[in-house]
């Protein structure tokens, strides 16, 4: 469905707005909350549509391949939303010794993923020298692995515990290993929303100032929100006014993902995200993120018949696979061969990529369907 098949009303506010945005041109916070409150999702998406096939070819979706590997559920940040952690000190968490993250990443190369993905709770016990020890070995067992690590809560701890300047722990990080940082931790990125699920957690202009460090120090990486509770329309928006312009600064977010909050906790208030608000949101992100070139659907989060409509309501990939989650309940998918064929069956040629988006040659695909 294309922006043609709808008939215009010169007068109205929605239609003008996603007219000027599907000829290219870059919309307000203002337009972006008015799209959300008051425009059809069927005319959003038909724009993010449009906007999504400058990026890639509806021929085609892609996916990745990755290992999730949780180094740690020891945490003093306790946002509300997350049964992840543990208290530190309660004895009853775990930190991983390196040789169990290298064993861990053992089986996932034999499952086909070359890339790794550490991410664990904010443990301020942890020594810093765990991390660049974690770092180099992986390095060393698997000198092509691709390590995308540590959200900006996890990097601000790095920070805080080793008394020296954010940038020079990055520049060590990544002469260690570091390829890429996720955008994680960032929920919703307005102060009141921060005070509601996450008040002990890195304030807005923390997460902005740490992100902004790692794109600097050449450490590109992701961005996502997470929706679904107590935020607002516009709140939603000013988080990705907050994303847009620092990549408008940076340049170092390849991606963006929309997720949904799950629950996880009594004490966390979650409401229903009907599929054609969680669509539009899909939608304007595309249509508002003109300075981020992908944006990915979680089928890890959301389910195949959801991800299988975000295909085609803007976004050009799935993430998935994603191997072993414990953060997140999973309705992904867990082989490459899911993968292949999910996209296929949904219309789409698969392309395999990696956590740059650098796409792969089709070989994986086809021994995947063999």
């Amino acid at each position: 469905m294309n922006l043609e098949d709808f008939t215009y009303n010169e007068e109205s506010e929605v239609d003008r707005i996603l007219k000027s945005a599907s000829e290219g041109k870059r919309i307000s916070p203002q337009e972006a909350v008015i799209l959300y409150k008051e425009a059809d999702y069927l005319k959003v998406i038909s724009v993010a549509r449009k906007l999504r096939e400058k990026v890639l070819s509806h021929d085609y979706a892609s996916y990745t391949m990755f290992r999730v590997v949780n180094y740690t559920n020891y945490c003093n940040v306790e946002c509300s939303f997350c049964s992840f952690m543990d208290e530190i000190g309660s004895g009853k968490g775990y930190n991983l010794s390196v040789d169990e993250i290298l064993e861990k990443m053992d089986y996932a190369m034999k499952m086909g993923a070359d890339q790794i993905f550490l991410q664990g709770g904010v443990n301020p016990d942890l020594p810093y020298q765990y991390y660049l020890d974690v770092l180099t070995s992986i390095k060393k067992r698997f000198p092509t692995m691709h390590i995308r690590a540590f959200s900006p809560v996890e990097i601000i701890n790095l920070e805080k515990i080793t008394g020296r300047p954010l940038r020079d722990v990055l520049l060590e990080l990544k002469d260690a290993g570091l390829d890429s940082v996720p955008g994680a931790g960032a929920e919703i990125l307005t102060e009141r929303m921060r005070r509601i699920i996450s008040p002990k957690k890195a304030t807005t202009d923390e997460w902005v100032r740490a992100m902004e460090t790692c794109h600097n120090a050449g450490l590109p990486g992701s961005a996502n929100i997470v929706f679904g509770s107590e935020e607002t329309p516009e709140e939603v928006i000013e988080h990705l006014n907050v994303i847009r312009s620092l990549q408008d600064r940076t340049g170092g977010f390849l991606s963006f993902i929309p997720w949904t909050f799950q629950p996880q906790t009594k004490r966390f208030k979650i409401r229903h995200v009907p599929t054609f608000e969680y669509l539009k949101v899909l939608g304007i992100c595309r249509i508002f993120l003109d300075n981020i070139p992908h944006i990915e659907t979680s089928l890890m989060v959301l389910g195949k018949g959801v991800g299988e409509l975000a295909l085609y309501s803007g976004a050009d990939d799935i993430s998935s696979v994603v191997i072993e989650e414990n953060v997140l309940r999973s309705f992904g998918l867990k082989t490459e061969k899911e993968a292949v064929k999910f996209l296929s069956n949904a219309g789409f040629e698969p392309k395999r990529r990696n956590l740059l988006y650098e796409y792969q040659k089709g070989e994986l695909q086809n021994q995947a369907i063999s």
